[in-house]
């Protein structure tokens, strides 16, 4: 028995599925392909996070430098993060009240204060920890205890003070003759500054050391005094002079590349199911029940 001729439109129809699937079978190797490389690049970012935690770690365990190791860097970049002991005063009256700062969830204020190093004319910003604020009266204080003469100050090298967004325009820097400039003792060691008036904050009536942001460079043309700008100093250790110290871990976004890697994942596992279903099952189950169908006539 000879086979039934197909139909003048069958042949057309045949070349138009094969090329149908041509056609989504590319769109679906170009979509795998591009799903799966932006999940292995942010699979990559978040090792290289991985990495960058490691060598903060390493350097927080390394031994502190010393003062004059401290006064000799130039480029502090390849020693961030590293403890450094050092020996001089606290310029107690520019002392400043980042605001807005939080610790544990609770709102308050980070607590800086520059620190002049003994025997040299060279100050650098501490941050030496956190107060919570008064919640009746923003620009009521908290107590804060600030040692008196040369002391002693172990503390990570970190980077200036992070800024936070800030609406409106910079406050006016104090006149400079008003500024602090530590006097230096026969010995070397900084003497007690001269009293400066601190710019007033955005918002906050009269002078006051509450800040939204700090830049360093701003506030060592405010102060006149010898800042360096390129670093700050964290004070670690336990909570001490009415301050916390629960610093928060740097913020690498870790678990922002591992999501999404794992969304991109997901589209690419997507690309394959839709399409084994539109270009197998979903034919094949038409095949069979058209079938079935034609054995039922």
């Amino acid at each position: 028995m000879t086979p039934e001729p197909l139909s003048p439109s069958a042949a057309p129809r045949r070349r138009a599925g094969r090329g149908r699937f041509l056609v989504v079978t590319l769109a679906a190797v170009l979509a795998l392909a591009a799903t799966v490389s932006l999940g292995r690049w942010q699979l990559s970012r978040a090792a290289q996070k991985e990495a960058l935690q490691a060598r903060i770690d390493a350097q927080k365990q390394k031994a502190p430098l010393s003062q004059a190791e401290f006064l000799a860097l130039g480029e502090a970049v390849g020693e961030l993060h590293r403890p450094v002991h050092l020996r001089g005063l606290w310029l107690t009256a520019q002392t400043v009240y980042l605001d807005n700062r939080q610790m544990h969830g609770t709102p308050g204020f980070y607590v800086l204060t520059p620190f002049a190093l003994e025997g040299s004319e060279q100050t650098v910003m501490v941050q030496r920890g956190w107060v919570q604020r008064n919640f009746v009266d923003r620009t009521q204080l908290g107590a804060v205890e600030t040692p008196a003469g040369i002391v002693e100050l172990t503390a990570l090298i970190e980077p200036p003070p992070s800024h936070l967004f800030e609406l409106g325009s910079k406050a006016a820097p104090a006149p400079a003759a008003s500024a602090a400039v530590p006097a230096q003792t026969a010995s070397g060691a900084a003497s007690a500054p001269v009293a400066s008036g601190i710019a007033p904050a955005p918002g906050i009536q009269g002078s006051s050391p509450i800040r939204q942001n700090l830049d360093l460079e701003a506030f060592r043309a405010e102060t006149q005094l010898p800042l360096r700008t390129d670093v700050s100093l964290q004070q670690s250790g336990p909570a001490s002079e009415g301050l916390q110290r629960d610093w928060p871990a740097p913020a690498l976004g870790l678990e922002r590349h591992y999501g999404y890697a794992f969304q991109w994942f997901g589209l690419s596992a997507l690309v394959v199911i839709l399409y084994v279903w539109f270009q197998f099952i979903s034919p094949f189950r038409r095949a069979r029940r058209r079938a079935r169908d034609g054995r039922g006539l």
